[in-house]
């Protein structure tokens, strides 16, 4: 290994910007925010240090035994995570990154690319939800922000089109095209700069920007380490040496690291990283990452040791698990299926790992694909159900999930052709990670209120035969929307029941699972009007009352507290009957 003189950042991103500096198959993906960023320009700008840089040199006669893949440009939180895959024609020498991907990603989506972000409170089907942004550096103002000197943030156009007294925008990849220092000073001229602020802001201005041309274009800010060996093996090593002696690297990016190394016939971090993909748009789209996918390996290989420890990534069990991928694939996929045909998506699922002994179980019995569809295995469908539910509402994986995941796999290895819920629930009992419920247990579940993913577990134990290849929403039974006070005082509630009409209409006496049609169709009606309307028969209004735990009360919004607290008590008897009497004992 060698140490090479400091690079200038602008030859650098040329560099990365030819594909001369691409990043090998063990790098994980880009993963800092872009508070990272700014910060990082912001310690440039102060001459702070930004830590050495570790290469390794390719020879051009070794370049296509490797897979390497290209930097990302212009990233999207939903649609492009993903590095592409570099074509290398062997041409000439490369330079893969070792140590500093993170910091040189960042570098070249700020001078070069954008970032777009999901816009809080928005869908992620919505793609004015995901705005695309440049870094801009404001001029004429110092930062507020007691971390940070210089105010450096990541701004949409538009955004940065609103100068005034106190903010000039400048776009900071627009500094590679100022390549001479008397370019910076016609660029201030030409945009007014000394005409337009005040001396002391103008003066401002043009410090901020010769001293962020002199960083990109003169200043030697990367200084570097090189690696020329061309054994992969070393190459590995050091890699893994540098990146697990902290939290820069999780165990799961070690994994995939050195599967991509060992594995023979496929590509593990294409496979995988596609994978997490599919399996994330199955139904109303779930939050799967490599972690669950790579511990589901572990433990549906029948590896003792799931852990993730280095020692357990040998080359053997990375075989293993690539001779076995397409089964494993198989059963994570169906599970996925199963659990979304279940009502679930990645709001509702409040614990990916939950799936994993579903896809054990599905992979021992050697479940096709018509397991979810087919009502032949009802019976096991609901235990599954029932369990997923009842893991979920406890939080049994929270924690140490392997810890949960070992003897739940052995009871399942031990019980054939039938999902084991009664044995699974025995093994747990007097644990901290008991599934049965006490009294206060059950109290506890009226804490939930809607816009929680733990509320649709909850709900669920009311309607275990719900059929959830429809969409159903939680729904507040007395619209939310009529529960404001000028409403509330309008209908004569007076003031000290109308904070506990707001108060309750967002917990579970007021909550229901309702198909999507319905509910649109309910939206801000009345609900003693609604049900009327809704279901004229009055057979069918009784059968929609003994489904949905309705009381027979006044449904009238006067009557409001009554229906809640009537409703309540419904509610808990029925929970009382799923999880602690007959109905339990029947599983």
């Amino acid at each position: 290994m060698s140490y090479e003189t400091a690079l200038k950042i602008s030859d650098v991103i040329n560099d990365i910007h030819r594909k001369k500096y691409l990043l090998p198959a063990i790098q994980r993906e880009f993963v800092w925010s872009t508070y990272q960023i700014e910060r990082l320009f912001d310690s440039l700008m102060r001459d702070y240090p930004i830590n050495s840089f570790l290469f390794w040199k390719v020879e051009k006669g070794n370049v296509n035994n490797y897979e390497f893949y290209e930097f990302l440009r212009d990233y999207h939180e939903r649609d492009k995570k993903h590095n592409p895959k570099a074509n290398i024609i062997g041409e000439e020498d490369i330079t893969a990154i070792l140590d500093g991907q993170q910091r040189l990603t960042s570098l070249y989506i700020a001078l070069k690319g954008t970032f777009a972000y999901k816009l809080p409170r928005k869908r992620w089907d919505n793609n004015q939800a995901f705005p695309k942004r440049k870094l801009y550096l404001n001029l004429v103002r110092q930062a507020e922000d007691i971390n940070f000197e210089y105010e450096f943030i990541f701004l949409t156009e538009k955004e940065a089109q609103k100068n005034d007294e106190n903010n000039f925008w400048f776009p900071v990849g627009e500094i590679l095209n100022l390549k001479e220092p008397g370019e910076v000073n016609s660029y201030l001229l030409q945009r007014g700069i000394f005409h337009n602020y005040n001396k002391e802001k103008a003066n401002f201005a043009n410090n901020v920007l010769f001293k962020l041309h002199n960083i990109i274009h003169e200043k030697g800010s990367i200084s570097y380490y090189q690696e020329k060996s061309q054994m992969l093996d070393k190459v590995l090593n050091i890699f893994i040496r540098i990146n697990s002696g902290g939290t820069i690297l999780s165990y799961s990016d070690l994994l995939l690291s050195i599967a991509t190394a060992q594995w023979e016939t496929k590509d593990a971090r294409e496979e995988i990283i596609s994978f997490v993909d599919e399996i994330n748009k199955i139904g109303d789209g779930f939050d799967f990452n490599k972690d669950f996918v790579l511990k589901s390996c572990l433990v549906l290989n029948d590896f003792k040791d799931i852990a993730f420890k280095v020692d357990n990534f040998n080359k053997a069990n990375m075989l293993k698990i690539e001779s076995n991928w397409e089964q494993i694939t198989d059963s994570i996929r169906l599970a996925v299926g199963l659990v979304s045909s279940f009502g679930y998506n990645r709001e509702t699922l409040t614990s990916n790992y939950a799936l994993i002994p579903i896809a054990y179980y599905l992979n021992k019995i050697n479940a096709k694909d018509n397991f979810v569809s087919s009502h032949k295995n009802l019976e096991e469908k609901l235990k599954i159900k029932r369990w997923l539910v009842l893991s979920l509402i406890k939080r049994s994986f929270s924690g140490q999930p392997d810890n949960v995941l070992r003897p739940i796999r052995k009871t399942i290895q031990e019980n054939g052709v039938n999902f084991p819920l009664k044995d699974i629930i025995s093994h747990f009992k007097g644990s901290n990670k008991t599934l049965i419920f006490s009294d206060e247990d059950i109290d506890n579940l009226f804490f939930y209120k809607y816009g929680q993913g733990f509320t649709f577990s909850v709900l669920s134990l009311i309607y275990p035969n719900l059929d959830y290849n429809n969409l159903f929403h939680v729904d507040h039974i007395f619209p939310k929307s009529k529960f404001t006070k000028a409403k509330l005082r309008r209908r004569g509630i007076n003031e000290e029941r109308i904070d506990i009409y707001q108060k309750y209409v967002k917990y579970l006496g007021n909550l229901q699972l309702l198909e999507a049609t319905p509910n649109i169709e309910k939206f801000n009606k009345d609900f003693d009007l609604w049900i009327h309307e809704a279901y004229p028969d009055e057979k069918d209004r009784k059968e929609y009352k003994k489904k949905h735990l309705i009381p027979d009360v006044d449904l009238s919004l006067e009557n409001f507290i009554d229906f809640f607290e009537k409703r309540e008590e419904l509610i808990k008897q029925k929970f009382k009957e799923i999880l602690q009497g007959t109905e339990l004992n029947e599983m």
